[in-house]
């Protein structure tokens, strides 16, 4: 589906460029969606280079304060985080968001949206102590902006609650997640994206909190929810088949983990590619899978393939990257004798 969406965005953008001029504000939104969809698929090394094209171009066109000038460099900043390269990405967002405060003011909608990514930058490089913060200030902003049932600030009081979570405060964060859950079913309804989103999250929480009781049949209800709403083929449906499948180790069921994080590999590698994050994750999942199993002859080899390929596609300290390397060590550790299995 991707593919197919990329080959569009391709020839539209030929087309523009052609009949418009690179500089056209159509052509460069053209630039800005293909950048997104290479994005979506994994496809960095594309994204990346032309989401700073358009950004380059937008500067010159519209001016540094445009909106769409905004808009391209916090695209940019979002293509950065999703690479692992928060040293630039940071910067970037901190940036927009200054410029958005100035430009747009501090209670726009776009504006909320950078001060909301900023807080998920400083969360992704686990510095919580900025990220709570600004995501309790986001989500009372667009409680006073936009209304307390707006998606966006649903989105924000998720993204607090997932905060919370990270810092280990579970009785903030699943309160949260339940009440948040609770909200977007009755404004949204129980079938939508951001519904079932909750639903993850909330179960997630359950099973950090060591409540598998309630965490697997959250999940499984969720990812049937998910095959029959999305398609078995979704991203978000492959998530909710990747974290059932964890659960089930988690609980120490390797006998149905095991063909759930094969299946959600295959899928992943056939509907995103085999160098997508989310691929990779995949990957990863399922040699941890097999060390848990005692099939050391079938972790280490994938493990092994598994840093290959995030050191090639990723930055060698993409978070991902770091994972598998950690777990490739361990491995290692336990096959040579000097660690036993937990």
């Amino acid at each position: 589906m991707l593919a197919r969406a990329i080959r569009h965005l391709q020839h539209a953008l030929t087309a523009r460029e052609r009949e418009l001029g690179a500089s056209h504000p159509d052509t460069l939104t053209s630039r800005n969606n293909l950048a997104y969809a290479y994005q979506s698929a994994g496809n960095l090394g594309r994204a990346i280079p032309l989401f700073k094209q358009t950004l380059t171009d937008a500067e010159r066109v519209w001016g540094k304060d445009h909106p769409g000038t905004l808009t391209s460099r916090n695209n940019l900043a979002s293509a950065y985080q999703s690479a692992g390269d928060l040293g630039r990405a940071i910067p970037l967002l901190e940036q927009t968001l200054t410029d958005r405060k100035r430009v747009l003011g501090a209670g726009h909608p776009d504006t909320l949206t950078s001060s909301n990514n900023l807080a998920l930058a400083y969360e992704s490089v686990g510095d919580l102590g900025r990220a709570i913060p600004l995501f309790e200030q986001t989500l009372a902003d667009r409680v006073r902006v936009l209304g307390k049932d707006h998606p966006d600030t649903l989105a924000s009081s998720n993204n607090l609650a997932s905060a919370y979570e990270s810092a280990g405060d579970l009785g903030r964060a699943i309160p949260l997640f339940e009440q948040t859950l609770a909200d977007r079913v009755r404004v949204l309804g129980k079938d939508h994206p951001g519904t079932l989103a909750s639903s993850n999250n909330l179960a997630f929480a359950y099973e950090s909190a060591g409540d598998l009781g309630r965490a697997l049949p959250l999940f499984e209800q969720t990812l049937t929810d998910a095959e029959r709403v999305l398609g078995k083929d979704h991203p978000g449906t492959l998530a909710s088949s990747n974290n059932l499948a964890y659960a089930y180790r988690s609980a120490g069921d390797l006998g149905r983990a095991l063909p759930l994080f094969e299946q959600t590999l295959t899928d992943r590698k056939r509907v995103l590619g085999a160098g997508h994050p989310d691929t990779l994750t995949s990957s990863n999942n399922l040699a941890y899978a097999y060390q848990s199993a005692g099939d050391l002859g079938r972790a280490l080899p994938l493990f092994e393939q598994t840093l290959t390929d995030t050191e090639r596609v990723l930055a060698e300290e993409h978070p991902i990257t770091v994972m598998v390397r950690d777990n490739l060590t361990a491995a290692i550790a336990e096959r040579d004798g000097s660690i036993r299995p937990s």
